[in-house]
């Protein structure tokens, strides 16, 4: 590959190049005269544009909640996730950073937990000691994701300021997000310095922290990394008679 290094730059096709933006520099590649896919290529390109599809739609769903400015490999790295994980994307993406620099274990000693009825609990706790915060802002953002329809359904977000110079004493956070598919909520943690956001990109983090899936009454997605996408209902059927299982509880970050 080699490094664009002019005035212009580009990304995309331009007759027989390609340019492309990575880590903060522009490069450029020729198109290959012939392209021969092995079945294991083949299967590898499924997997990344399926993973790429799901990681544009969480994207989406939070960028206009969040406040953290993500770093510039965060697109590639939650991509890298979806790939390696041979599970649902539910099972993959929780502790996910959109800072890779900083986590909200930097502003929490003990993690929130979400529970099931759409209340985020922090625990009562001593803030850790960060020099130059007097305070954090902690938001919740919540969305709903349907990877079947290619859609989100419902976004929802609020937030609480904590006093560093007062005992804190745990706080529930409440969350109603309406809508059909998988409920993942992101934790934001801003460090605050006399009431205002620090600008240090290590004093503000946003992590996906649970992921829910929908209730046990509802259809819902199951997703595989093939082309297609089944749906069933949480319904077990024992001799002649029915039975509902029990929603699913919300997966937690360990």
């Amino acid at each position: 590959m080699a490094r664009q290094t002019s005035i212009l730059t580009f990304s995309g096709r331009l007759t027989n190049m390609i340019g492309y933006y990575r880590n903060g520099k522009h490069f450029l590649r020729s198109i290959p005269e012939t392209v021969r896919q092995t079945t294991a290529t083949r299967r590898a390109a499924q997997r990344f544009g399926i993973a790429s599809k799901r990681g544009a739609l969480i994207r989406k769903a939070f960028s206009s909640g969040l406040d953290v400015c993500c770093d510039s490999s965060h697109i590639n790295r939650l991509t890298k996730t979806l790939i390696k994980s041979a599970q649902p994307p539910h099972q993959a993406v929780t502790g996910f950073r959109f800072n890779q620099h900083t986590g909200i274990s930097r502003f929490l000693r003990q993690a929130p937990v979400f529970m099931p009825e759409g209340i985020l609990h922090i625990p009562a706790q001593t803030l850790p000691s960060v020099k130059g915060i007097t305070g954090v802002e902690v938001k919740v953002i919540a969305a709903r994701i349907s990877f079947g329809s290619q859609s989100v359904t419902g976004t929802a977000n609020t937030t609480m300021t904590i006093d560093h110079n007062r005992p804190f004493a745990g706080a529930d956070m409440h969350i109603d997000v309406p809508g059909h598919g998988i409920l993942m909520v992101v934790v934001q943690v801003r460090g605050l310095h006399d009431g205002r956001p620090a600008g240090h990109r290590q004093d503000v983090a946003a992590d996906i922290i649970a992921v829910q899936l929908p209730k046990s009454s509802q259809v819902f997605d199951i997703m595989t990394m093939g082309r297609t996408t089944a749906t069933c209902t949480m319904i077990a059927k024992i001799g002649n008679n029915r039975l509902s299982l029990p929603a699913p509880s919300c997966i937690q970050r360990e």
